[in-house]
């Protein structure tokens, strides 16, 4: 609200706005993976590992989660398994 005509009413007051964008880099595959499968595989045999990296902070913070597609959940051939410590 400006008042009309009253000048000696306007006061101006520089603001400083820090946006904090803390997800501004998408996961990415820490590097490039190419599997393949031989049609001999054993079940239970690894097929591929993959990890993840985020440039965003928290560096050493960084919990990912990787899921099969829904279509994929009850398929007896894949499997996604946790690799802690790894």
């Amino acid at each position: 609200f400006l008042p009309l005509g009253n000048h000696s009413q306007v006061s101006r007051v520089p603001v400083a706005i820090k946006v904090l964008d803390v997800n501004d880099n998408a996961p990415e595959f820490a590097s490039e993976h190419e599997a393949f499968l031989c049609e001999n595989g054993k079940p239970g045999q690894v097929i591929q590992i993959v990890s993840a990296v985020d440039k965003d902070d928290p560096k050493n913070g960084h919990y990912f989660l990787y899921s099969l597609l829904p279509e994929m959940v009850n398929n007896p051939n894949f499997t996604i398994k946790k690799n802690e410590g790894k």
